[in-house]
């Protein structure tokens, strides 16, 4: 199934400065598939998905990623470490030197859309240097009809062209690589960079800042999918925390694995039109939905192959960050148009690597709203230089690199949304139990499935009060039983066998919880400042 692939329109792409170049417009992914190999950009996987290689950077540079500031940006932005101002004037002459690049090659451009609800489209045109970058663009966004193509006027451009290295000294950057959102000429430039999420992020962040600005509609990372009953459950994390893989549930429709908007008519849409999953230790047998997506169109990044072709997704000698990208429909079950109504459930995924957080534990409206500004994660030993024990990791709204605004306006608009739509929201721990990272093992990913299936059977709401236990040092109710996973599973402190040491290490982090917290104090209720966990100290 390839939309889009045999218009025969052309573009100029001289009115943003690009001149004599070759420019490809709306390739079908086996062209460009085609082209990428062709090139030595490439190889194809016995899967018969593309293989390539990202070159320097394998993930996101936050420290690199700026914003504009100007008069529409200058009193709306939360500026700081994660919002970087850029000059207006930087930004023009940085832009320049990138079409001027770009100018005489071989340039790949396509016309698509983010925003699976009509009512919120935005029409994008994106320019890229290379073919599978391009490819990557025709899996990651929606994809308009031959029809809609006719008349397509793009209202943002992402320009992206990971070749040309930026001189900071000159161009106001901290390093050659960089991206930069434009909001007044609507404009995301990437440059200095291979890593293709930098692409999609940056629309990403346009639409942080559009949809709950100019639309009050509350934009999220997380994934969706749909019951049967029309019941969409929400889950928000950080990578590696389990979006894609247990939003991709064959008793449920797929509506998005990542990006969504959640409006006021209570409907949750899918900003894009494929799916950005991480590819470490996956196996057919624990995610046979996305295992299954890796074929002919997909892309995989950063990993190994024999002389075959075969993929050893336990190979991290490139990077942990190993991923794929498939276009939505490559998995079966799947929501058409990718639109959802009627929240019901929220999951917070968080991959505790101290081993302390229960498995699942449900939240009161204060500690939902504490937990979604906190946007709590852990680094573990061997991802980071330096990292030799489990560190906490906090990112605002579970996304904090892509929200421009203030973590407490969104976390506002959900806690709104939650009361009325009568939505119930659960912490689930996907990460360490019985010890911390290191001594304890990775939850099974097939109980986190059991309870989260209990939470959509309506299983847990079964139960009397006296069959969860307030967790004495997290304020959280943790569910006594689940049907499909043993009761010591759902208490932490139990698979320790260690009660001071489990102790001991639950207050290292409720005390990294309140030192994160003290930068939002001021911005949040009472109410919400209780809902942290009670701050111990050893």
């Amino acid at each position: 199934m390839e939309a889009n692939t045999k218009t025969s329109k052309t573009i100029s792409l001289e009115n943003y400065g690009i001149t004599g170049a070759t420019v490809h417009y709306n390739l079908s992914p086996s062209a460009l598939h085609r082209i990428t190999i062709e090139k030595g950009q490439g190889v194809e996987a016995s899967s018969g998905a593309l293989a390539v290689n990202t070159g320097e950077f394998t993930g996101r540079s936050p420290k690199d990623r700026f914003i504009v500031k100007d008069d529409i940006t200058k009193d709306e932005i939360w500026w700081g470490d994660i919002n970087i101002p850029f000059e207006s004037d930087k930004f023009d002459a940085l832009y320049d030197k990138v079409v001027d690049y770009l100018s005489g090659k071989e340039i790949f451009a396509r016309d698509c859309y983010a925003c699976a609800d009509a009512n919120y489209k935005t029409n994008i045109r994106v320019i890229n240097e290379y073919p599978w970058s391009n490819m990557f663009v025709y899996n990651m966004f929606l994809r308009p009809s031959e029809a809609e193509l006719e008349n397509f006027e793009p209202e943002w451009t992402v320009v992206n062209a990971p070749g040309f290295m930026a001189d900071a000294e000159v161009d106001g950057t901290r390093q050659h690589n960089f991206a930069i959102l434009n909001f007044t000429k609507k404009i995301a430039l990437v440059g200095g960079t291979g890593y293709t999420g930098e692409i999609k992020k940056g629309i990403f962040s346009a639409l942080n800042f559009i949809l709950p600005v100019e639309k009050n509609t509350l934009p999220m990372h997380c994934s969706a999918n749909l019951g049967k009953d029309g019941d969409t459950a929400i889950f928000f994390g950080l990578s590696g925390t389990g979006k894609t893989t247990l939003s991709a549930d064959p008793k449920r429709k797929l509506i998005g694995d990542d990006e969504h908007g959640w409006t006021n008519e209570n409907t949750v849409f899918n900003f894009e039109g494929g799916c950005y999953a991480k590819a470490i230790n996956l196996t057919e047998e624990s995610e046979p939905e996305i295992f299954h997506a890796i074929k002919k169109g997909a892309i995989l990044e950063n990993v190994i192959m024999d002389e075959n072709g075969v993929v050893d997704f336990t190979d991290t000698s490139i990077t942990q960050n190993t991923r794929v990208s498939y276009p939505i429909y490559h998995i079966d079950n799947i929501q058409v148009p990718s639109i959802g109504r009627n929240p019901k459930n929220i999951f917070f995924l968080t991959a505790d690597a101290f081993g302390v957080l229960p498995p699942i534990s449900k939240l009161t409206p204060a500690q939902a709203a504490y937990h979604f500004i906190s946007g709590y994660t852990a680094k573990v030993a061997g991802t980071e230089a330096g990292v030799e024990e489990p560190q906490p990791s906090f990112s605002a709204c579970f996304g904090a690199p892509f929200m421009p605004l203030h973590p407490a306006r969104y976390a506002e608009m959900l806690s709104k949304k939650m009361q009325e739509a009568g939505v119930n929201v659960w912490l689930v721990n996907t990460g360490w139990t019985g010890g911390p990272y290191g001594v304890g093992t990775r939850i099974k990913l097939k109980y986190t499935r059991a309870m989260i299936q209990a939470v959509l059977n309506g299983e847990f709401g079964l139960y009397n009060y006296d069959d969860y236990h307030i967790h004495s040092v997290f304020g959280v109710a943790q569910p006594r039983k689940c049907p499909g996973v043993p009761d010591t599973v759902l208490s932490p402190r139990a698979t320790w066998n260690d009660d001071e040491a489990y102790y001991k290490m639950a207050f290292k982090l409720t005390n990294a919880f309140r030192e994160n917290f003290k930068k939002f104090e001021s911005d949040a209720s009472e109410e919400v400042r209780r809902g942290g966990p009670q701050r111990y100290a050893f």
